[in-house]
């Protein structure tokens, strides 16, 4: 009879799960001009706890060589999708943000953009996605590593200050 193993982290379940819905976010920030503020909230407010869901469940790995681990998306990808968003949401872009780190330093509450925060949460999806598409178990794992991490510290937090931002523009 068969061993039955689990298969690699790289291709369970919960990371296959993970990079659907991150290519599913960038799908719909591709061109986010071809949707309204109402219908690009309605969209955000269902993805983003799905992707915070997701990447919760990340598997832990071992990084092979993160140093190295490559960048898909340029600056001026993220330049043109952060200034689109910026139109898209106009006056409701800036909000305040309560939990960011420096806000005992502050004089005042510290503002925070919409666009900026959807585009981080973008450039992080848009690497992942990339380095799966292009089929390297190596960078894989980093690209794994790299992601758990860095929502531990990064993008987790950021997309919960987002999300609580949009739904603020959406039910206020």
């Amino acid at each position: 009879m068969a061993e039955s193993s689990s298969p690699s982290p790289i291709y369970s379940k919960n990371t296959l799960e993970f990079l659907a819905v991150a290519k599913s976010y960038c799908q719909v920030l591709e061109d986010p001009e071809q949707l309204d503020k109402d219908k690009l909230l309605e969209i955000l407010l269902r993805l983003l706890p799905l992707l915070y869901l997701k990447g919760s469940l990340l598997p832990q790995v071992d990084p092979i060589d993160e140093e190295n681990l490559e960048t898909f998306a340029s600056e001026t990808q993220y330049g043109l999708l952060a200034g689109c968003l910026a139109a898209l949401f106009g006056q409701d872009d800036a909000y305040l943000e309560v939990y960011h780190p420096d806000i005992a330093l502050a004089d005042g509450a510290v503002a925070a953009s919409v666009s900026e925060r959807l585009a981080d949460l973008w450039q992080e999806m848009f690497n992942f996605v990339e380095v799966y598409r292009q089929g390297f178990e190596d960078s894989m794992y980093d690209a794994i590593y790299s992601c758990r991490e860095r929502f531990a510290q990064e993008w987790g937090p950021g997309l919960l200050h987002v999300l609580r931002a949009l739904h603020a523009i959406k039910y206020d």
